[in-house]
């Protein structure tokens, strides 16, 4: 990727969804999630190719995630193991975590 910025896109599937990054050659990094009921989801994997690697790109993805969240009012419950470990990062997230 070049230093160009970062558009983190969103799909909505109904129950399902994911926020994603396109690479330059077609590489997709996903963050996808779930839904539970209208108040909260739960990010159950995030993906993101070698060639994204070392440029923030995860973090972007469950940032994405965690401003939408908020926004919305609702809460987010990280199975990903990624997910969860940049909640444990960032403290400030806290409003939107579901203990």
């Amino acid at each position: 990727m070049t230093d160009a910025p970062v558009t983190v896109e969103f799909e909505d599937y109904g129950s399902k969804g994911r926020y994603f990054i396109r690479g330059a050659n077609g590489e997709v990094a996903e963050s996808t999630f779930s839904k539970i009921g209208e108040r909260q989801i739960i990010i159950d994997h995030t993906e993101v190719p070698d060639v994204f690697r070392g440029q923030g790109i995860g973090l972007k993805l469950v940032t994405r995630a965690v401003e939408d969240a908020r926004a919305a009012g609702k809460t987010i419950i990280p199975l990903c193991p990624f997910a969860r470990e940049q909640f444990r990062r960032h403290r400030e997230w806290a409003d939107v975590l579901k203990g």
